[in-house]
């Protein structure tokens, strides 16, 4: 079949995808060709690629937690929240996470990417403004462009040019938007700094806490804890399920009035299959470990500390360790070495790092020892010397 462009040639259409082929290869030739990796349950690896940062995926309580929930309520929450897909389950698990993070209310999505990009879109629009940074998650940047309002994007950090943007803003309504563990480091966004700037210039905030929760602050309770803004006027915070509470979803956390404006208004709360009853059964067990053993994440950035300095690299001041190795096929060839030899480490190219800083990631536990962190020390630095990256 042929069409005829407007210019008067002809254009073959036998295969409308026939692009893909071509796209492929480019990818393929740069590096940027991924294969998801398909772990067994009975794998002996040790896994340092995953974001499970208190182990807790696989404790016999959160299990159980897990297995309680489909007893009760089967398999899956059958419909969107506001039609049936709202339990009394996931009713507790808000209660006593808006407790344990110190917020008046919270309100559970599907997953923390859900969370996010439902979160924006409800507060901001078209005519509004959105401050962002450089470091800010895929789902934080997603978010910020379906909302429609008008993007600035400063520098990771710069609270500074925050308030410059906001300053000299003309919208009557802001958002500035920030991570508070950038998750590619680790490293800790200036919060406190940022939120003086919202606050000066009559803006809110949301902070995504994902690799906060769990991991620093009082009892694992995240950085905003730890800087004494939990329950902040106009400050949002988002976080997840799927890391330290080793489940799966989303959370909203804020004001009751948030809460409610979030029901009628986030689209991705609206229209999306509730998260199911297992996944939130679980997060609840692993809430109640967490509370009940505030130290579990002293050790997990104890463990953080030792793997770093064992490795000759900076201490991180969360659990990601961050391996710059430059180009994407080396950093690839590096952790494919480190698997080979029976360790799961990350291995980031773009678009989720910038170009020239592929890297190895590697992702601390709480429940690993001394004997293991120093084994993976070892594995990654005969992978970095295969590659010439050391």
């Amino acid at each position: 079949m042929t069409l005829l462009h407007p210019s008067g040639t002809d254009i073959r259409v036998d295969d409308a995808l026939s692009w893909l082929d071509d796209d492929a290869a480019r990818r393929d030739a740069a590096g940027l060709h991924r294969v998801p990796v398909v772990r067994q349950s009975d794998s002996p690896m040790i896994n340092l690629a995953s974001n499970d940062y208190l182990g807790l995926s696989t404790h016999p309580a959160v299990v159980a937690g897990a297995h309680a929930a489909l007893d009760d309520w089967g398999a899956g929450s059958t419909a969107s929240r506001l039609v049936v897909g709202t339990t009394a389950l996931h009713i507790d698990f808000e209660h006593e996470i808006a407790d344990f993070l110190g917020f008046p209310a919270a309100l559970a999505f599907s997953s923390g990417y859900l969370a996010n990009v439902g979160a924006i879109t409800a507060l901001v629009g078209r005519g509004d403004l959105i401050v962002s940074d450089t470091g800010t998650h895929a789902s934080l940047i997603d978010g910020c462009r379906l909302s429609r309002a008008r993007v600035v994007v400063v520098e990771r950090g710069d609270h500074a040019a925050v308030a410059e943007a906001l300053a000299q803003r003309t919208e009557e309504r802001a958002l500035v938007v920030t991570d508070s563990v950038y998750s590619i480091d680790g490293e800790p966004a200036p919060i406190a700094e940022l939120y003086s700037a919202a606050r000066n210039h009559g803006a809110a905030m949301l902070v995504d806490e994902a690799h906060a929760l769990g991991v620093r602050g009082p009892g694992g309770r995240g950085l905003v804890a730890e800087l004494g803004l939990s329950g902040a006027p106009d400050l949002v915070v988002t976080t997840v399920m799927s890391k330290s509470l080793g489940a799966q979803g989303g959370v909203v956390l804020g004001s009751d009035l948030l809460r409610s404006h979030l029901i009628d208004r986030a689209r991705t709360f609206i229209f999306d299959t509730g998260l199911n009853p297992a996944a939130v059964g679980a997060a609840r067990a692993a809430l109640s470990l967490l509370r009940d053993d505030p130290q579990m994440p002293d050790r997990l950035r104890a463990n953080a500390t030792h793997l770093a300095a064992t490795c000759g690299v900076p201490v991180p001041a969360a659990a990601v360790i961050s391996i710059v190795i430059g180009d994407p096929q080396p950093a690839v060839a590096a952790a494919a070495a480190c698997r080979d030899r029976g360790v799961l480490v990350g291995c980031f190219r773009p678009p989720s790092v910038p170009a020239g800083t592929s890297r190895l990631r590697l992702t601390v536990r709480a429940d690993l020892d001394v004997d293991t962190l120093d084994h993976v020390a070892g594995v990654v630095d005969d992978a970095l010397r295969q590659v010439g990256a050391r």
